[in-house]
This record gives C-alpha cells, sequence and structure tokens, in this order.
C-alpha cells in the first residue's frame, strides 16, 4: 500500500479556518456570558410556562 503524499495547505484556507474558530469561539464565549447573565430569568420564565422539566 503507497503511503498518501502531504498535501499544501494555502495560507489563505489556513487563514480563514483560524477566522472561522475564532468566530465560533466568540459566539459561543457571548452564548455563555448571556446564560450566565440572565439564567435565572430564562429558568424563571421556563417554568411558568411549564417547559423547565429538561432542566
Amino acid at each position: 500500500m503507497k503511503p498518501i503524499a502531504p498535501t499544501r495547505i494555502s495560507v489563505r484556507a489556513c487563514a480563514m479556518a483560524a477566522l472561522g474558530a475564532c468566530a465560533l469561539a466568540a459566539t459561543a464565549g457571548l452564548a455563555f456570558a448571556g446564560w450566565m447573565e440572565h439564567a435565572p430569568a430564562i429558568l424563571t420564565t421556563l417554568a411558568q410556562q411549564g417547559l423547565a422539566w429538561c432542566f
């Protein structure tokens, strides 16, 4: 079986992947910060509507 030759990855593709990873991390961080800030209100609202069974 022949070994697979490594392929070159362009700098642009690497930069786009890094930018996408940073955007995903920033979005997740903002979502977590929002949850930490508004968790009591979210859980109260869900409990009042009967949707808090999953928490």
